[in-house]
């Protein structure tokens, strides 16, 4: 669990010189980020932000000054942006807010497997990383159920995780459990 706030975007590299930033939103819909008001980062700065284009903005301080420059941009690359999460709205059956799934812990047939350290997104599907190093798929097949009443997470590692041998054994269980 997070202090109440949600990341919403990722500064990223400086456009031009005259102070302006590529900023990843991590928002369903990118043009909200300007519409939360004073984003923090993960250092304690304030900032608001105006997009220009694309995905290039304008970042101005808590005092409504922006970016000098190019140097002054360049600082801020990989800084994580928040809002608060009262400013977002509830999450839908079956969707979940990355913030609220750090820290759970995830089992497999009750085994322990470690806690949700990171929520990776890459555009190619989300995967959850535990604190043992494994990475599981954030899929229905692999994640089957969400618990946050109880903080855990039920696993099903694929075969490609545990290997062909292991993955074995388990298919005939449950093709047995369907039998009865």
């Amino acid at each position: 669990m997070t202090d109440g706030r949600i990341q919403i975007g990722v500064v990223g590299r400086p456009h031009g010189v005259r102070g302006l930033v590529h900023v990843h939103s991590l928002a369903t819909d990118a043009a909200a980020l300007a519409s939360y008001g004073v984003l923090t980062d993960d250092r304690g700065g304030k900032w608001t932000l105006s997009w220009r284009s694309g995905d290039v903005a304008e970042l101005r301080d808590a005092q409504g000054q922006p970016l000098a420059d190019r140097t002054a941009a360049q600082v801020l690359v990989n800084r994580k942006l928040y809002v608060t999460r009262d400013q977002l709205p509830e999450p839908e059956d079956e969707e979940f807010y990355h913030s609220d799934l750090l820290g759970l812990a995830a089992v497999e047939d009750g085994q322990p497997l470690g806690r949700i350290v990171t929520v990776h997104d890459y555009g190619a599907g989300v995967s959850l990383e535990l604190d043992t190093g494994l990475i599981v798929p954030f899929t229905k097949a692999c994640v089957p159920e969400v618990d946050l009443t109880s903080g855990r997470v039920s696993i099903v590692r694929p075969v490609e995780v545990i290997g062909e041998e292991a993955q074995v054994p388990k298919r005939e269980r449950v093709a047995s459990d369907d039998v009865a």
